[in-house]
C-alpha cells in the first residue's frame, strides 16, 4: 500500500484535489487520476492539480523557479488550463507559505498566468487573451443550438440562448454533440442566458468531466462572446450553479475574480 498526501478545495463548487510533487518524482497516470477523482472509491473531484516546480516540467521553457499547474481532467486526460482550478491551486500555495500573497505568477500549459489576492480573500486571475472565433453549433438532448467558438487557452463553444429559452431545461444527461472537425480534441460547452446589463447565467458541460457546478475558463469565454454580441464592455457578472464570478477586460486580456477555499488535507491510501 502507498500513501498520497493531498489537499481538497473548490472555487464556486468546482472541486479539485491538489498534490504537491516539487521535483516531478511521482508523475500522474490516467488510471491513477480516474481512481482518485472517483466520487465513490476515491477522494472525488472535478480534476487534479499537481504542484511541480516549472524547471522540472519538460514542456515549460520559461522561468524554472515558478510553480507549474499540472492539471488533469477526472477522465485522466490533460488540460491546458482551468480558471477555478488555478485559484484553488494558488490558495493552496498561499496557505502552505510557498508563494507571497501579493502577486503570484503560475506556469501552465496555456502559458504564464498571474493571480492576485484581493481584499476579502477573493482571487483575481489574469486569464490571457480571449479569442472569439468562428460560428459553430452544439447539440444537447436532441436540440441543436447555434454557438460561437472561443479560446481561453483551451477550446470553448458558447451558445447564447434567445429570449424565452429555458436554460434549466437543457438536457445534458447524455452529454453534448459538437463539430469534431472544428474541435478535434474536444470542447467545453457553455449554455448562456443574458439576465440583464452585463449579467449572465451559465451552465457548462466540460470536456473530460461532464456537467460541473462551475468552469472558470467557460465563464470568461461566455463573457467574451456576450461582450462581442452586445457591444457592452463590462465588467460582467456570471452566475453559475456553484456561485458567482466576475469577469473584466483590458486591452490585452481578460481577468476572472472569485472565491477559492481549501476544505481538507489528508493522506489517501492507494492499493498497489
Amino acid at each position: 500500500m502507498s500513501h498520497l498526501s493531498f489537499a481538497k478545495g473548490h472555487g464556486t463548487e468546482n472541486d479539485f484535489i491538489v498534490i504537491r510533487d516539487r521535483h516531478n518524482l511521482a508523475p500522474l497516470t490516467p488510471e491513477l487520476v480516474r481512481a482518485i477523482c472517483d466520487r465513490h472509491a476515491g477522494i472525488g473531484g472535478d480534476g487534479i492539480v499537481r504542484a511541480v516546480k516549472a524547471g522540472c516540467m519538460p514542456e515549460w521553457d520559461g522561468d524554472p523557479s515558478l510553480w507549474f499547474m499540472d492539471y488533469w481532467n477526472p477522465d485522466g486526460s490533460l488540460a491546458e488550463m482551468c480558471g477555478n482550478g488555478l485559484r484553488v491551486f494558488v490558495r493552496y500555495l498561499i496557505e502552505e507559505d510557498l508563494v507571497p500573497r501579493s502577486e503570484v505568477p503560475i506556469a501552465t500549459r496555456a502559458g504564464l498566468r498571474t493571480v492576485w489576492e484581493q481584499p476579502g480573500g477573493a482571487l483575481r486571475t489574469g486569464m490571457g487573451p480571449v479569442g472569439v472565433l468562428a460560428p459553430t453549433w452544439v447539440e444537447a438532448g436532441g436540440v441543436r443550438f447555434e454557438a460561437v467558438a472561443a479560446s481561453v487557452g483551451n477550446p470553448h463553444a458558447v451558445a447564447l440562448l434567445p429570449d424565452g429559452a429555458d436554460l434549466a431545461g437543457i438536457d445534458l444527461r447524455d452529454g453534448v454533440v459538437y463539430d469534431k472537425v472544428q474541435f478535434p480534441d474536444g470542447v467545453n460547452t457553455e449554455f448562456v442566458k443574458v439576465l440583464g446589463h452585463c449579467h449572465l447565467r451559465m451552465r457548462v458541460f466540460e470536456r473530460g468531466a461532464g456537467e460541473t457546478r462551475s468552469c472558470g475558463t467557460g465563464v470568461v469565454a461566455s463573457a467574451a462572446v456576450a461582450r462581442q454580441a452586445t457591444g457592452t464592455g463590462g465588467p460582467w457578472t456570471v452566475d453559475v450553479p456553484g456561485g458567482r464570478l466576475g469577469v473584466d477586460f483590458d486591452a490585452e486580456q481578460a481577468f476572472l475574480t472569485g472565491p477559492a477555499v481549501i476544505l481538507a488535507r489528508g493522506d489517501l491510501v492507494m492499493p498497489g
